[in-house]
């Protein structure tokens, strides 16, 4: 009994060592140096590869032109054929410093959809839509210097790749480019391109550089959504619109810095932000849209431009991490859970004369009773008798208009400092100070 044991453990050992063997001799038959290949005529690069050798070349450089014929056998020796399917290719390094993209041969990719086929072609100097998309293999990919533009999707979805340097005459990219290149780590974008568009960088998780061309004016729908890796970022002075989710989900980034002469800035675009600490809004703003801010729990100061007159529906929900607030003069509108969830909230000042109108549940979810809502003079039984009565409790009317020069008399003691942002100050600081006393009045004072 035992030695039939012994002869079966042995047996099973063997098929494992035999396993491992074949396996060894698969990877051993991979050709790892770097193949040249010279193309007198595109489209012949079918005709230069066997067959048996398509799929085992990992390192490939190619000279001269190439068409469409030729995109698509290297889509296939890269891991992705003209569908999108995977394919047994194991292409990681592709140089085509010295090739040049023309127009011809056949489709590279296509897709159908309800409507139609789509078929994708190459054009002079441009890397087409989806021309390196699902390519899941590619590491490093060096592109034609000659390139102008690049299409949408064109490197979708290339999980893979870490390294790509874009030549300096690219002035066009399209949407969604680099979408689901979780590896890429860096990149730098040429002077010349204008836009980001729609989901550029959208799920580009592992991104910790990028470098941004002077010449953007727009950050397009979801541009660096779920770009998780990003820490800071700085945006050129030029921009002046940023889309709807354009940072949704950018969990790492604690540091922006946007430029004075941005206007808009679309629904969600810091949705889910959480490291974010602190923010400062251009003047230009004069709303908050929906879920703009909502889940950055982490922000503790944000400065809100005094155009601004509507805050919408859900725009700072669960910003936990937010102590004080300073509305300005001309806001008429706060939505529907605006400041849900801002469990932090201690001091609220409202520059409006007039008391805003509120959308239901806007200040639920927090310790109401615990936040001192600061209003201007005159108009505490306005805001007691509105909406804002149902919430606070702790109502105190200051000098909204009114600079005084002098901090306090002798008669009372102060009891608080903050900042026109609402910030808590440990002492007097230059510029205005929001100052309490122990009488329970609140006063603006001038630090000089």
């Amino acid at each position: 009994m035992k030695q039939i044991i012994k002869r079966g453990s042995f047996l099973t050992l063997m098929f494992l060592l035999l396993g491992c063997l074949s396996l060894y001799a698969a990877d051993n038959d991979l050709i790892t140096r770097q193949i040249t290949i010279t193309l007198e005529k595109a489209g012949t690069l079918p005709d230069r590869i066997a067959s048996s050798k398509k799929y085992k070349i990992t390192n490939l450089k190619i000279i001269g032109e190439i068409n469409g014929t030729d995109l698509r056998m290297i889509r296939e020796m890269a891991g992705g054929n003209y569908t999108g399917n995977s394919t047994a290719g194991k292409l990681s390094v592709l140089d085509l410093s010295e090739a040049k993209i023309v127009k011809g041969g056949d489709y590279y990719y296509s897709y159908n959809d309800i409507y139609n086929n789509n078929y994708y072609y190459t054009s002079n100097d441009v890397i087409g839509s989806y021309a390196f998309s699902y390519c899941s293999g590619l590491t490093s990919l060096t592109l034609p210097a000659g390139i102008t533009e690049i299409g949408s999707y064109a490197f979708g979805d290339c999980s893979g790749l870490t390294s790509l340097n874009l030549p300096t005459g690219i002035t066009s990219i399209g949407s969604d480019v680099f979408r689901g290149c979780s590896g890429l780590t860096s990149l730098t974008l040429p002077a010349g391109i204008t836009k980001i568009g729609f989901g550029t960088f959208y799920g580009c998780s592992g991104l910790t550089s990028l470098t941004l061309p002077a010449s953007i004016t727009e950050i397009g729908n979801s541009a660096f959504r779920g770009c998780s890796g990003l820490t800071n970022l700085t945006l050129p002075a030029g921009i002046t619109k940023i889309g709807s989710y354009a940072f949704s989900d950018c969990s790492g980034l604690t540091s922006l810095t946007l430029p004075t002469g941005i206007t808009s800035i679309g629904e969600s675009a810091f949705h889910g932000c959480s490291g974010l600490t602190s923010l400062t809004l251009p003047a230009g703003i004069t709303s908050i849209g929906d879920e703009t801010f909502r889940g950055c729990s982490g922000l503790t100061s944000l400065t809100l431009p005094a155009g601004i007159t509507w805050i919408d529906s859900y725009a700072f929900l669960n910003c936990s991490g937010l102590t004080s607030l300073t509305l300005p003069a001309g806001i008429t509108w706060i939505g529907e859970r605006a400041f849900y969830g801002c469990s932090g909230l201690t001091s609220i000042y409202v520059y409006a004369e007039k008391v805003p109108e509120i959308g239901s549940n806007a200040f639920e979810r927090f310790d109401a009773k615990k936040c001192t809502l600061y209003v201007p003079m005159g108009t505490r039984d306005d805001y007691r008798l509105s909406e804002f009565g149902d919430y606070f409790e702790n109502i105190v009317e200051f000098e909204s208009t009114g600079i005084d020069k002098t901090t306090t008399s002798t008669d009372v003691e102060e009891v608080a400092r903050y900042s026109v942002n609402g910030q808590r100050l440990s002492a007097p600081t230059k510029g205005l100070n929001i100052v309490k006393y122990s009488d329970g009045s609140v006063k603006k004072v001038a630090v000089r």
